[in-house]
């Protein structure tokens, strides 16, 4: 083993997997979360007709409420773009 040194200690190596059973729920729930926010994008998709790849954009910039500086990254790639192409 790659200069792991696993403690042999009882109590430390139950912390250990019980930190990892935590990790393991954890991973479960955002699986859980993932798949539920696919369904959603799916059903705006359906349901309205509104792009999920837009829609999974408005989300985050609904959630982080940052469509100012969403806007302004954008002016930024535009002005670089235009730069280059223009």
């Amino acid at each position: 083993m790659a200069n792991v040194v696993i403690p042999s200690n009882p109590e430390d190596r139950r912390k250990i997997v019980n930190a990892l059973n935590e990790m393991s729920a954890s991973f479960t729930r955002m699986d859980a979360e993932r798949d539920l926010q696919k369904d959603i994008l799916a059903t705006l998709e359906e349901d309205f007709e509104l792009p999920k790849k837009y829609m999974r954009k408005v989300a985050r910039i609904y959630h982080k409420q940052n469509l100012i500086e969403e806007r302004s990254n954008f002016q930024e790639v535009e002005d670089i773009y235009e730069g280059l192409m223009g």
